[in-house]
Protein backbone atom coordinates (compact mmCIF):
# COMPACT_ATOMS: atom_id res chain seq x y z
CA UNK A 1 0.00 0.00 0.00
CA UNK A 2 1.28 3.50 -1.01
CA UNK A 3 2.11 5.63 2.07
CA UNK A 4 0.71 8.97 2.36
CA UNK A 5 3.87 11.56 1.44
CA UNK A 6 3.95 14.52 4.11
CA UNK A 7 5.62 17.59 3.88
CA UNK A 8 6.43 19.79 7.14
CA UNK A 9 6.29 23.30 6.96
CA UNK A 10 7.29 25.35 10.55
CA UNK A 11 9.82 27.41 11.49
CA UNK A 12 10.81 25.78 14.31
CA UNK A 13 13.72 23.07 13.68
CA UNK A 14 12.70 20.94 16.99
CA UNK A 15 8.90 20.74 16.00
CA UNK A 16 9.77 19.70 12.03
CA UNK A 17 12.21 17.14 13.73
CA UNK A 18 9.55 16.24 16.12
CA UNK A 19 6.58 16.04 13.39
CA UNK A 20 9.13 14.16 10.91
CA UNK A 21 9.91 12.22 13.87
CA UNK A 22 6.25 11.09 14.92
CA UNK A 23 5.24 10.61 10.92
CA UNK A 24 8.00 8.48 10.32
CA UNK A 25 6.72 6.01 12.96
CA UNK A 26 3.83 5.75 11.19
CA UNK A 27 4.12 2.11 9.01
CA UNK A 28 1.46 4.03 6.03
CA UNK A 29 2.80 7.54 6.04
CA UNK A 30 6.24 9.40 6.06
CA UNK A 31 8.02 12.69 6.00
CA UNK A 32 9.32 13.66 2.92
CA UNK A 33 10.54 17.05 3.51
CA UNK A 34 10.52 20.10 6.08
CA UNK A 35 10.69 23.57 5.09
CA UNK A 36 11.45 26.40 7.66
CA UNK A 37 9.58 28.79 5.82
CA UNK A 38 6.90 29.07 2.89
CA UNK A 39 9.06 29.89 0.56
CA UNK A 40 11.28 26.74 0.84
CA UNK A 41 7.71 25.16 1.14
CA UNK A 42 6.89 26.07 -2.38
CA UNK A 43 9.60 24.81 -4.10
CA UNK A 44 9.34 21.57 -2.08
CA UNK A 45 5.64 21.10 -2.78
CA UNK A 46 6.25 21.68 -6.48
CA UNK A 47 9.39 19.23 -6.35
CA UNK A 48 8.16 16.43 -4.02
CA UNK A 49 4.30 16.70 -5.09
CA UNK A 50 3.28 15.79 -1.01
CA UNK A 51 0.04 13.90 -0.74
CA UNK A 52 -0.59 16.36 2.82
CA UNK A 53 1.11 19.21 4.46
CA UNK A 54 1.27 20.39 7.99
CA UNK A 55 1.69 24.34 7.66
CA UNK A 56 2.90 26.60 10.95
CA UNK A 57 0.33 29.54 11.57
CA UNK A 58 2.78 31.78 12.40
CA UNK A 59 6.10 31.59 10.01
CA UNK A 60 8.53 34.51 8.73
CA UNK A 61 9.02 35.41 5.19
CA UNK A 62 4.97 34.79 4.73
CA UNK A 63 2.97 33.42 7.37
CA UNK A 64 0.73 30.72 7.18
CA UNK A 65 -2.54 31.85 6.13
CA UNK A 66 -1.00 34.05 3.24
CA UNK A 67 0.03 31.11 2.42
CA UNK A 68 -2.26 29.00 2.71
CA UNK A 69 -4.60 31.57 0.90
CA UNK A 70 -2.63 31.19 -2.29
CA UNK A 71 -1.89 27.50 -1.97
CA UNK A 72 -5.32 26.76 -2.34
CA UNK A 73 -5.99 29.35 -4.99
CA UNK A 74 -2.86 27.97 -7.17
CA UNK A 75 -2.56 24.20 -5.91
CA UNK A 76 -5.34 22.78 -3.71
CA UNK A 77 -4.31 20.24 -1.16
CA UNK A 78 -4.83 18.73 1.92
CA UNK A 79 -3.52 20.65 4.79
CA UNK A 80 -3.44 20.32 8.67
CA UNK A 81 -2.47 23.32 10.09
CA UNK A 82 -0.17 23.64 13.41
CA UNK A 83 -1.41 26.36 16.02
CA UNK A 84 -0.76 27.32 19.33
CA UNK A 85 -2.66 27.42 22.17
CA UNK A 86 -3.31 31.39 22.20
CA UNK A 87 -6.16 33.72 21.95
CA UNK A 88 -4.62 34.85 18.06
CA UNK A 89 -3.72 30.88 17.46
CA UNK A 90 -7.05 30.37 17.73
CA UNK A 91 -8.61 33.38 15.51
CA UNK A 92 -5.76 32.29 12.69
CA UNK A 93 -6.70 28.95 12.71
CA UNK A 94 -10.59 29.81 12.33
CA UNK A 95 -9.51 31.58 9.35
CA UNK A 96 -7.48 28.98 8.27
CA UNK A 97 -10.32 26.45 7.91
CA UNK A 98 -12.45 29.31 6.18
CA UNK A 99 -9.55 29.30 3.65
CA UNK A 100 -9.62 25.24 2.83
CA UNK A 101 -7.27 23.80 5.91
CA UNK A 102 -9.29 20.44 6.26
CA UNK A 103 -8.02 20.51 10.21
CA UNK A 104 -5.39 21.73 13.14
CA UNK A 105 -3.52 20.48 15.83
CA UNK A 106 -3.30 22.81 18.68
CA UNK A 107 0.39 22.75 20.11
CA UNK A 108 1.20 24.03 23.86
CA UNK A 109 2.96 27.15 24.10
CA UNK A 110 5.62 25.58 26.61
CA UNK A 111 6.69 21.87 26.75
CA UNK A 112 6.08 21.56 22.89
CA UNK A 113 8.34 18.44 22.58
CA UNK A 114 6.63 16.79 25.22
CA UNK A 115 2.77 17.96 24.20
CA UNK A 116 3.33 17.18 20.53
CA UNK A 117 4.58 13.28 21.56
CA UNK A 118 0.98 13.22 23.37
CA UNK A 119 -0.37 14.37 20.22
CA UNK A 120 1.11 11.99 17.81
CA UNK A 121 -1.79 9.87 18.02
CA UNK A 122 -4.38 13.11 17.20
CA UNK A 123 -1.75 14.54 14.41
CA UNK A 124 -1.28 11.20 12.60
CA UNK A 125 -5.47 10.38 13.03
CA UNK A 126 -5.52 14.08 11.25
CA UNK A 127 -3.02 13.43 8.29
CA UNK A 128 -4.99 10.31 7.76
CA UNK A 129 -8.52 12.30 7.64
CA UNK A 130 -6.54 15.29 5.55
CA UNK A 131 -5.45 12.51 2.95
CA UNK A 132 -8.76 11.70 1.70
CA UNK A 133 -10.96 14.92 2.17
CA UNK A 134 -12.48 16.26 -0.53
CA UNK A 135 -10.28 19.16 -1.82
CA UNK A 136 -11.61 21.20 -5.01
CA UNK A 137 -10.32 24.25 -6.58
CA UNK A 138 -11.72 27.70 -4.98
CA UNK A 139 -12.33 30.22 -7.35
CA UNK A 140 -11.18 33.37 -7.56
CA UNK A 141 -13.20 36.03 -6.56
CA UNK A 142 -11.38 39.37 -5.31
CA UNK A 143 -14.79 41.18 -5.28
CA UNK A 144 -16.18 38.48 -2.18
CA UNK A 145 -13.04 39.02 -0.42
CA UNK A 146 -13.81 40.92 3.62
CA UNK A 147 -10.49 42.11 4.64
CA UNK A 148 -9.50 40.93 7.86
CA UNK A 149 -6.75 42.96 9.86
CA UNK A 150 -3.63 42.50 7.49
CA UNK A 151 -5.37 39.24 5.47
CA UNK A 152 -7.78 39.08 2.59
CA UNK A 153 -10.08 36.02 4.52
CA UNK A 154 -12.84 34.89 0.65
CA UNK A 155 -16.20 35.08 2.32
CA UNK A 156 -18.08 32.82 -0.47
CA UNK A 157 -17.02 30.15 -2.54
CA UNK A 158 -18.70 28.40 -5.40
CA UNK A 159 -20.96 25.79 -5.18
CA UNK A 160 -18.97 22.53 -5.07
CA UNK A 161 -15.24 24.24 -4.58
CA UNK A 162 -14.20 22.65 -0.89
CA UNK A 163 -14.94 26.05 1.27
CA UNK A 164 -18.56 26.23 -0.13
CA UNK A 165 -18.95 22.21 0.29
CA UNK A 166 -18.02 23.87 3.68
CA UNK A 167 -18.42 27.65 3.60
CA UNK A 168 -20.27 30.21 2.63
CA UNK A 169 -20.24 34.06 4.02
CA UNK A 170 -22.34 36.03 5.91
CA UNK A 171 -23.46 37.24 1.97
CA UNK A 172 -23.41 34.82 0.16
CA UNK A 173 -26.64 33.14 -1.53
CA UNK A 174 -28.20 30.94 1.51
CA UNK A 175 -30.90 27.73 1.26
CA UNK A 176 -33.82 29.36 1.58
CA UNK A 177 -35.46 31.45 4.39
CA UNK A 178 -38.88 30.26 6.47
CA UNK A 179 -39.86 32.88 8.79
CA UNK A 180 -41.15 31.98 12.43
CA UNK A 181 -43.84 34.91 12.62
CA UNK A 182 -46.86 32.63 12.96
CA UNK A 183 -45.63 29.38 14.52
CA UNK A 184 -45.51 30.54 17.88
CA UNK A 185 -45.04 28.14 20.97
CA UNK A 186 -43.93 25.84 18.41
CA UNK A 187 -40.49 27.91 18.07
CA UNK A 188 -39.90 27.72 21.89
CA UNK A 189 -40.97 23.74 22.11
CA UNK A 190 -38.43 22.45 19.15
CA UNK A 191 -34.45 22.27 19.18
CA UNK A 192 -32.33 21.83 16.39
CA UNK A 193 -29.33 19.53 17.45
CA UNK A 194 -26.53 19.49 15.30
CA UNK A 195 -23.26 17.09 15.24
CA UNK A 196 -19.91 18.22 13.26
CA UNK A 197 -16.19 17.08 13.20
CA UNK A 198 -14.02 17.46 10.31
CA UNK A 199 -14.97 20.35 8.11
CA UNK A 200 -17.68 20.97 10.52
CA UNK A 201 -16.30 24.47 11.65
CA UNK A 202 -17.46 25.90 8.09
CA UNK A 203 -20.60 23.57 7.69
CA UNK A 204 -21.81 24.46 11.16
CA UNK A 205 -21.40 28.21 9.98
CA UNK A 206 -23.36 27.44 6.38
CA UNK A 207 -26.23 26.11 8.53
CA UNK A 208 -26.28 29.13 10.85
CA UNK A 209 -26.20 31.93 8.93
CA UNK A 210 -28.97 30.87 6.87
CA UNK A 211 -31.50 30.58 10.05
CA UNK A 212 -33.87 33.51 10.73
CA UNK A 213 -33.40 34.95 14.00
CA UNK A 214 -36.71 33.87 15.68
CA UNK A 215 -35.52 30.29 15.20
CA UNK A 216 -35.65 27.45 17.58
CA UNK A 217 -32.74 27.12 19.73
CA UNK A 218 -29.72 25.52 18.23
CA UNK A 219 -27.17 23.24 20.35
CA UNK A 220 -23.90 22.27 18.84
CA UNK A 221 -21.05 19.91 19.23
CA UNK A 222 -18.21 20.23 17.03
CA UNK A 223 -15.36 18.39 17.50
CA UNK A 224 -12.73 21.28 19.28
CA UNK A 225 -10.18 21.25 22.09
CA UNK A 226 -10.38 23.90 24.40
CA UNK A 227 -9.35 27.86 23.58
CA UNK A 228 -11.03 27.00 20.61
CA UNK A 229 -14.55 26.86 20.62
CA UNK A 230 -15.18 30.65 22.31
CA UNK A 231 -13.69 32.37 19.54
CA UNK A 232 -15.38 30.15 16.87
CA UNK A 233 -19.01 31.32 18.78
CA UNK A 234 -18.36 34.71 18.81
CA UNK A 235 -17.05 34.90 14.95
CA UNK A 236 -20.33 32.30 14.33
CA UNK A 237 -22.48 35.63 16.18
CA UNK A 238 -20.96 38.20 14.24
CA UNK A 239 -22.23 36.29 10.79
CA UNK A 240 -25.46 35.18 12.10
CA UNK A 241 -28.95 36.71 12.54
CA UNK A 242 -29.38 34.31 15.43
CA UNK A 243 -26.80 34.74 18.85
CA UNK A 244 -24.44 32.45 19.12
CA UNK A 245 -22.38 31.68 22.20
CA UNK A 246 -20.25 28.94 24.06
CA UNK A 247 -23.09 26.99 26.35
CA UNK A 248 -22.85 27.77 30.16
CA UNK A 249 -24.26 24.94 32.70
CA UNK A 250 -27.32 25.65 33.89
CA UNK A 251 -28.51 28.18 31.37
CA UNK A 252 -31.78 28.47 29.95
CA UNK A 253 -31.65 27.34 25.78
CA UNK A 254 -33.99 29.91 24.31
CA UNK A 255 -35.56 30.09 20.58
CA UNK A 256 -33.01 32.33 18.15
CA UNK A 257 -30.04 31.21 20.48
CA UNK A 258 -27.31 28.84 19.32
CA UNK A 259 -25.06 26.80 21.97
CA UNK A 260 -21.65 25.27 21.57
CA UNK A 261 -20.37 22.70 23.37
CA UNK A 262 -17.01 24.28 24.69
CA UNK A 263 -13.95 22.18 23.86
CA UNK A 264 -13.23 19.64 26.40
CA UNK A 265 -16.15 19.00 27.91
CA UNK A 266 -19.64 17.28 26.95
CA UNK A 267 -22.70 19.29 26.43
CA UNK A 268 -26.20 17.99 26.64
CA UNK A 269 -29.67 19.09 27.39
CA UNK A 270 -31.57 17.89 30.02
CA UNK A 271 -35.90 19.40 31.48
CA UNK A 272 -36.32 22.16 34.22
CA UNK A 273 -39.72 22.49 34.49
CA UNK A 274 -41.28 23.84 31.78
CA UNK A 275 -37.64 25.29 30.51
CA UNK A 276 -34.48 23.21 28.55
CA UNK A 277 -31.69 23.64 30.11
CA UNK A 278 -27.95 23.14 28.80
CA UNK A 279 -25.53 20.54 30.92
CA UNK A 280 -21.93 21.37 30.40
CA UNK A 281 -19.73 18.59 32.05
CA UNK A 282 -16.23 16.85 32.54
CA UNK A 283 -16.10 13.70 32.06
CA UNK A 284 -14.21 10.47 30.22
CA UNK A 285 -14.05 10.71 26.40
CA UNK A 286 -17.43 8.89 24.13
CA UNK A 287 -16.07 7.37 21.16
CA UNK A 288 -12.59 9.18 21.59
CA UNK A 289 -13.89 12.16 21.50
CA UNK A 290 -15.30 15.50 24.36
CA UNK A 291 -17.20 17.19 23.66
CA UNK A 292 -18.99 13.84 21.63
CA UNK A 293 -22.04 14.04 19.54
CA UNK A 294 -23.19 11.20 21.15
CA UNK A 295 -23.17 12.82 24.65
CA UNK A 296 -25.45 15.49 23.11
CA UNK A 297 -28.10 13.47 21.18
CA UNK A 298 -28.79 10.62 23.91
CA UNK A 299 -30.05 13.17 26.23
CA UNK A 300 -31.99 15.12 23.14
CA UNK A 301 -33.69 11.59 22.35
CA UNK A 302 -34.22 11.08 26.13
CA UNK A 303 -35.48 14.82 27.20
CA UNK A 304 -36.61 16.49 23.71
CA UNK A 305 -37.72 13.55 21.83
CA UNK A 306 -39.88 14.60 18.97
CA UNK A 307 -39.54 17.61 19.51
CA UNK A 308 -36.05 17.56 18.17
CA UNK A 309 -34.53 17.96 14.72
CA UNK A 310 -31.29 16.39 14.31
CA UNK A 311 -28.73 17.46 11.84
CA UNK A 312 -25.35 15.49 11.49
CA UNK A 313 -22.59 17.38 9.62
CA UNK A 314 -19.24 16.19 7.82
CA UNK A 315 -17.10 14.46 9.90
CA UNK A 316 -15.14 11.45 10.36
CA UNK A 317 -15.55 8.23 12.36
CA UNK A 318 -19.19 7.24 13.75
CA UNK A 319 -19.67 9.79 16.66
CA UNK A 320 -23.11 10.55 17.43
CA UNK A 321 -24.75 7.77 14.88
CA UNK A 322 -26.14 5.18 17.34
CA UNK A 323 -27.88 8.70 19.68
CA UNK A 324 -29.07 9.58 16.61
CA UNK A 325 -31.02 6.58 15.57
CA UNK A 326 -31.99 6.79 19.19
CA UNK A 327 -33.28 10.45 18.12
CA UNK A 328 -35.68 8.99 15.56
CA UNK A 329 -36.90 5.98 17.19
CA UNK A 330 -37.99 8.95 19.89
CA UNK A 331 -39.84 10.52 17.20
CA UNK A 332 -37.01 13.56 16.19
CA UNK A 333 -36.77 14.01 12.35
CA UNK A 334 -33.30 13.66 11.44
CA UNK A 335 -31.16 14.79 8.46
CA UNK A 336 -27.61 14.43 7.42
CA UNK A 337 -25.51 16.00 5.00
CA UNK A 338 -25.11 14.61 1.66
CA UNK A 339 -21.46 12.94 0.33
CA UNK A 340 -20.62 15.44 -2.49
CA UNK A 341 -20.31 18.80 -0.23
CA UNK A 342 -18.47 16.57 2.56
CA UNK A 343 -15.38 17.28 3.56
CA UNK A 344 -15.01 13.94 4.93
CA UNK A 345 -18.37 11.95 4.84
CA UNK A 346 -18.09 9.40 7.91
CA UNK A 347 -20.58 11.02 10.76
CA UNK A 348 -23.30 11.02 7.98
CA UNK A 349 -22.57 7.90 6.40
CA UNK A 350 -22.55 5.81 9.66
CA UNK A 351 -26.10 7.84 10.38
CA UNK A 352 -27.40 6.94 7.31
CA UNK A 353 -26.27 3.15 7.93
CA UNK A 354 -27.74 3.18 10.90
CA UNK A 355 -30.81 3.79 9.89
CA UNK A 356 -31.13 7.20 11.48
CA UNK A 357 -31.72 9.44 8.68
CA UNK A 358 -34.99 10.63 7.01
CA UNK A 359 -33.37 12.97 4.49
CA UNK A 360 -30.05 12.90 3.10
CA UNK A 361 -29.21 16.66 1.70
CA UNK A 362 -26.36 19.07 0.05
CA UNK A 363 -24.95 21.60 2.90
CA UNK A 364 -26.61 24.65 1.32
CA UNK A 365 -30.09 23.24 1.36
CA UNK A 366 -30.09 21.99 5.13
CA UNK A 367 -31.50 25.62 6.66
CA UNK A 368 -34.13 26.08 4.36
CA UNK A 369 -35.39 22.26 4.32
CA UNK A 370 -35.72 22.19 8.40
CA UNK A 371 -37.15 25.48 8.84
CA UNK A 372 -39.69 24.37 5.69
CA UNK A 373 -40.51 20.86 7.69
CA UNK A 374 -40.85 23.33 10.81
CA UNK A 375 -43.74 24.93 8.84
CA UNK A 376 -44.97 21.96 7.71
CA UNK A 377 -45.53 20.69 11.00
CA UNK A 378 -46.94 23.65 12.27
CA UNK A 379 -49.25 23.88 9.20
CA UNK A 380 -50.24 19.91 10.41
CA UNK A 381 -50.59 21.07 13.81
CA UNK A 382 -53.03 24.09 12.71
CA UNK A 383 -55.29 22.12 10.45
CA UNK A 384 -56.11 19.62 13.41
CA UNK A 385 -57.25 22.50 15.94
Amino acid sequence: MAKTRVVVVDDSALVRSLLAEIINRQPDMECIGAAADPLAAREMIRNLNPDVITLDVEMPKMDGIDFLSKLMRLRPMPVVMVSTLTERGADVTLKALELGAIDFVAKPKIGVADGLRQLSHDITDKIRVASKARIHRPPPAPASMMSTGAHAVPTAHAPGAHGSAASHGHHAPAAPRVTLASLGRLSTEKIFFIGASTGGTEATKEVLTALPADCPAVVITQHMPPGFTRNYAARLDGLCKIRVKEAEDGERILPGHAYIAPGGLHLSVEKSGANYVARVRDGDPVNRHKPSVEVLFKSAAATVGPNAIAIMLTGMGADGATAMREMRDAGAYCVAQDEATCVVFGMPREAIAAGAVHEVLPLTKIAGHIMDHLRKTAGALLSRV
